[in-house]
């Protein structure tokens, strides 16, 4: 991965260099995954056999690159760091410490990683196990709309809050609670049960 990241770095134009980045950020991602999960995950009985390692929607953010990728195990929000110099840094934080991350949908909490073969990352879960996918379309589908979901700025739980206010005179009501997993998947509870 760092060779991609001092790659990036070497070029002035974003297009196409950034296109290309993000080429060889998902094929060395799905690598160490597929490695991963013939490897450590073999046998593993919350595989779901219907599901392969697929790195969806690879894209510049804040200072990484994020996707979805999917597993036989998880769909995880994934931060690679966008630089070398970011790379060196991420690296000295401790495996398993917990960062937020702001997006327009709101704030999620990451957990910071590294794996031989992408060095450090961070991710954030929005399914594990993924049993409940009957197959790798229905599974590529969730990560798309958790994708577009976390740019969508009418799923934040303060701008619910914030109408209510301006609305009425009135104390404004608890906005609804909402998982992480209805979050992105456009699942609002309404009396306890999903809409």
């Amino acid at each position: 991965m760092v060779e991609a990241l001092a790659a990036m770095e070497g070029e002035t134009g974003v297009g196409k260099s950034a296109s290309a980045t993000a080429d060889k950020l998902t094929r060395d991602l799905e690598g160490v995954f597929r490695n991963i999960q013939h490897g450590r995950m073999q046998d593993i009985p919350i595989l779901n056999p219907a599901l392969s390692v697929a790195d969806i929607g690879m894209r510049p953010f804040g200072d990484g690159w994020l996707s979805v990728l999917v597993t036989p195990w998880f769909i995880n929000l994934i931060v690679l760091p966008g630089s070398e110099a970011d790379a060196v840094a991420w690296a000295s934080v401790p495996a398993g410490s917990k960062i937020v991350r702001q997006f327009p949908a709101g704030a999620f909490e990451f957990i910071c990683a590294a794996e031989d073969g992408i060095g450090p990352y961070q991710m954030c879960s929005l399914f594990s196990p993924v049993l409940e996918f009957e197959n790798q379309d229905a599974a590529v589908a969730a990560a798309e709309a958790a994708l577009n979901a976390l740019f969508d700025a009418s799923l934040h739980p303060a701008r619910d809050k914030q109408e209510a206010v301006s609305a009425s005179p009135q104390p404004a009501p608890e906005p609804p609670k909402f998982s992480r997993r209805q979050l992105l998947s456009g699942l609002k509870e309404k009396d306890g049960r999903a809409a």
